[in-house]
């Protein structure tokens, strides 16, 4: 069964109150004609009202962990991590990036941290290779400004929820 894709995920005329034409073209894919699909740290529209992630050298770009390959097995689809990643496995590594809450607290010790802000509430802003899970040591509050978080870097083979990265132990930095 195909969907139809929310205007609201692509910032579009139902992000602006408007419905989508009856004939509106149904897609297997999440993102429109057009967009980049599959690969990348995700897709950043330019409708957002929200800056895409500043430049900074003291963090883990996002380039590296979208720079992966996958594979199909009977269990699903699973990454297959390029040397570089495999280097970094348990080190402690700087991520930067936008936070998207697990609960309702104003400060979260669980969340996943994206390469691109959320742009509807029911839609993720890309695929596995654009998002990391991140427990922190105490509460970080949320914020929709870009965070910085440090810690303990770790390679998901085959996680349950479909996920590439976690980072441990994590703490927020300037």
């Amino acid at each position: 069964m195909a969907l139809t894709l929310s205007a609201c995920c692509m910032g579009g005329a139902a992000a602006q109150g408007a419905r989508p034409a009856a004939d509106a073209p149904l897609l297997s894919s999440p993102l429109p004609p057009g967009l980049p699909s599959g690969t990348g740290a995700g897709y950043h529209s330019p409708a957002s009202p929200i800056a895409p992630l500043p430049p900074r050298t003291d963090v883990l770009p996002w380039s590296v962990l979208a720079d992966l390959t996958r594979k199909t097995t009977k269990d699903g689809v699973l990454p297959v991590f390029s040397a570089q990643q495999l280097s970094m496995h348990q080190t402690v590594q700087r991520i930067q990036g936008f936070m998207v809450p697990l609960d309702s607290r104003a400060a979260q010790t669980h969340f996943l941290l994206t390469s691109v802000p959320l742009t509807c509430p029911f839609c993720l802003p890309g695929g596995p290779e654009s998002m990391v899970e991140v427990r922190t040591r105490t509460p970080v509050r949320y914020a929709i400004e870009p965070v910085v978080v440090q810690g303990r870097f770790t390679l998901l083979h085959n996680d349950p929820y479909g996920l590439y990265y976690r980072v441990l132990d994590a703490v927020a930095v300037e």
